[in-house]
């Protein structure tokens, strides 16, 4: 390291403007003139601004040569007071972002049996060296890199390294920093080194699936790994593990059907992972000592170790995160990875602030952090390299683990360009991958226009986003436990239901829809975060029993199943999914979290209910309507009261066998008698009990509909 005695501060905050700073007790913090020494040259700073301050005097002045950024320069007042010229918030501008924007796919490691190259972008250093540590070596290898242009640097190193741990040192602003590469693919235990691997022993081949056709045809499910499998009944040996994803279990007395099977038994089409990239909060070496969901992203090019069956060996995680796709792919299920660019862990441990300070994250106009993750740190994903960063791990993923979509948790952080860019590049390697995020509007320093939030869905069509809305209709607030949606037995919810059904799109002159189309709206009504579906009715609804507290549940998912759009459901909620009221799960224990499948066999008429409604919607496609102008030829409320509302699903017979759907939906205590809007018989597939494509009776003229229940009936 690099020791100078700093009597003064100075900063580049812009590619010819310097801001200094004086303390007021040398001096009085004045000084006529400064002056800035590059090797052998002098130059003199013109001053364009003078500001007192309370502790000092702020100087702005301009440059007329231009600074070559990574070099050493000094800069002297009247006084000759010395400093050197440290990088400051020229990181975060324009013309820094144009100057040293690096278009290359080299960055990371690339391994040869004779030689690996290293390349890293750190246009911000003065120095990068490489530490290397050879397989059950206590020994470190030094290296320096080699600066090129664009802020690159590179090295290539002779020999076989496969193995090889490495971390970068940087020097930036005369202070050396530690950093595990960012495009790293592979790490050692707990992501303390990258580690250099040979791709050809991580080939796998892919498993070919039928091209998905429509966004709107799918059914997603989503699941933590491991909950999967940690349950004592879950039959799974592998508990925890990518590879209890592998294993078969035989149906047992207390459990029945468990594992993958379980899953495509259910009929849904995607199973949408929460992060399965290198995580903190768990550790690897002893996982079963903690838990956490995963949002603590650290390198989000490699797979979680605590997943693993031998987090040490930077192999196993890699085959068995593809072998467990593989094991999804076999079986027909689509794999969606949950994805975290909205954030870091901890900014300051991050290798994105080591290796660049300051470039990687938004700032406020005070210069502090900004804090609309709620995490203490939001991703600049506006600025080139970070929008690069993005774009190649999701390449990364795509093209290396095969996987078939993304979701991006908090996406409102991240910008509209950015998530276009990623939909474009996700169509060009795979065209039927879906990606859906959470367009939250949060309080990030990014001009509203630009945030990739729900209000600006009409900005990015061919994304999805979480339907708050939907959620808020059938079940109530999520953020008041007290509140009732139309589901739970409130009767002034249903002009937002018919909205909700409608797939959120315009359908009549007056209501604006949120979407351009139905492929953007993801109906759910409970997911990871906050109470289950069961939870907040346990509470809001604790005047019932629980018989009727079921039959909501059941309403309500059957309104998320039956609506246009694309359906989205919490694992577990089919047999009423309990956390014992907790209410943010992300590193409670297994006992809370887990999938518990003594109670899916206890309420097997409910998963045999739900199954049923996935078989219906996917045996007509008229629950599925892909286009705007569809819906609004075939969508109709014939009959809205407060606690029933029909949805006619009318001359339908080009997307199925049937011409007519009608669904039913009643959130009252008493039976109610309703006419049918047609002559002729109806065939019943969906009452109280029962549902799925095969009609249970007939009916004519009139019928019965059961306290809070869901009715269907299709005519041809």
């Amino acid at each position: 390291m690099i020791f100078i005695k700093r009597e003064f501060e100075a900063y580049l905050d812009d590619m010819d403007k310097i801001t200094i700073l004086l303390p007021m007790e040398s001096f009085h913090g004045e000084s006529a003139t400064f002056t800035l020494l590059f090797e052998e040259s002098t130059y003199s700073l013109e001053v364009i601004e003078k500001v007192t301050l309370p502790q000092m005097v702020k100087y702005i002045c301009k440059t007329t040569p231009d600074i070559n950024i990574g070099s050493k320069y000094m800069i002297v007042d009247e006084h000759g007071r010395k400093t050197d010229l440290q990088i400051g918030a020229v990181i975060r501008t324009d013309s820094f972002d144009e100057t040293f924007y690096y278009e290359g796919n080299d960055l990371g490691a690339t391994y040869h049996k004779g030689e690996t190259a290293f390349t890293l972008w750190a246009p911000t250093a003065s120095a990068v060296k490489i530490k290397f540590r050879a397989p059950q070596s206590e020994e470190d290898i030094h290296y320096s890199l080699i600066r090129e242009e664009k802020g690159i640097w590179r090295i290539t190193v002779q020999g076989d390294l496969e193995g090889f741990q490495y971390t970068y040192l940087i020097c930036v602003n005369l202070v050396w920093r530690e950093a595990v590469d960012p495009y790293a693919i592979a790490s050692g235990i707990n992501s303390g080194a990258a580690v250099v691997i040979d791709k050809d022993r991580i080939m796998t081949p892919k498993i070919p699936l039928l091209p998905f056709n429509e966004a709107t045809d799918a059914i997603i499910y989503e699941l933590h790994i491991r909950d999967f499998s940690s349950h004592p009944m879950s039959g799974i040996t592998q508990k925890g593990k990518y590879a209890a994803f592998s294993e078969e279990p035989a149906p047992s007395l207390e459990a029945g059907e468990t594992g993958m099977m379980y899953l495509k038994n259910l009929g849904v089409t995607h199973i949408e992972l929460l992060p399965i990239n290198d995580y903190g909060g768990v550790d690897e070496a002893e996982p079963d000592k903690s838990y956490n969901w995963g949002y603590n992203p650290l390198l989000f090019n490699v797979p979680e170790g605590s997943y693993a069956l031998d987090p040490t060996d930077p192999y196993s995680r890699i085959v068995e995160l593809k072998a467990m796709i593989n094991s999804f792919h076999q079986k027909d299920l689509r794999v969606i990875m949950d994805v975290v660019y909205n954030h870091v862990y901890i900014r300051e441990d991050s290798s994105f602030e080591k290796i660049v300070p300051g470039y990687f994250f938004r700032h406020d106009q005070h210069g502090m952090p900004s804090n609309g993750t709620g995490v203490g740190n939001d991703i600049a994903s506006e600025r080139k390299m970070v929008r690069k960063y993005i774009l190649d791990s999701i390449k990364f993923w795509l093209e290396e683990y095969d996987v078939d979509g993304f979701r991006f948790d908090l996406m409102g952080i991240l910008d509209v360009q950015t998530m276009n860019a990623i939909k474009e590049a996700i169509s060009i390697i795979k065209p039927d991958a879906i990606l859906l995020g959470e367009g939250w509007e949060l309080n990030t320093p990014l001009p509203a226009d630009q945030k990739a939030m729900i209000i600006n869905a009409k900005r990015m069509p061919e994304i999805a986003f979480f339907n708050d809305m939907v959620r808020d209709s059938v079940k109530g607030s999520t953020f008041n436990l007290f509140d009732r949606g139309f589901a739970l037995g409130n009767t002034h919810k249903t002009q937002l239901l018919k909205q909700s059904l409608s797939g959120s799109v315009q359908t009549e002159p007056h209501i604006k829809g949120l979407f351009l189309e139905p492929v953007q709206s993801i109906n759910y009504i409970e997911s990871h975060d906050n109470h289950t579906m069961w939870d907040k009715i346990s509470v809001c609804n604790s005047h019932e029993d629980e018989k009727i507290r079921m039959k909501r549940h059941l309403l309500a998912t059957s309104i998320i199943l039956l609506a246009q759009g694309i359906p989205f459901l919490h694992a577990g909620q089919e047999f009423y999914r309990t956390k014992g009221g907790e209410e943010n799960s992300y590193k409670s224990p297994d006992t809370v979290n887990n999938l518990d499948w003594q109670r899916k066999e206890q309420h097997l008429e409910s998963v045999r209910y739900i199954s049923g409604l996935i078989k219906l919607r996917k045996s007509h496609k008229a629950f599925r309507l892909p286009t705007t102008v569809e819906i609004q030829q075939h969508v109709k409320f014939p009959i809205e009261k407060g606690h029933l509302l029909m949805y006619h699903l009318n001359d339908v017979n080009k997307y199925g066998k049937w011409n007519h759907l009608l669904v039913i939906f009643h959130n009252g205590l008493l039976p109610e008698k309703i006419e049918l809007p047609m002559d002729g018989d109806w065939e019943v597939l969906v009452d109280e009990s029962v549902a799925g494509e095969t009609p249970i009776r007939k009916v004519n003229g009139e019928i019965l509909i059961a306290p809070i229940s869901t009715l269907v009936l299709a005519q041809y």
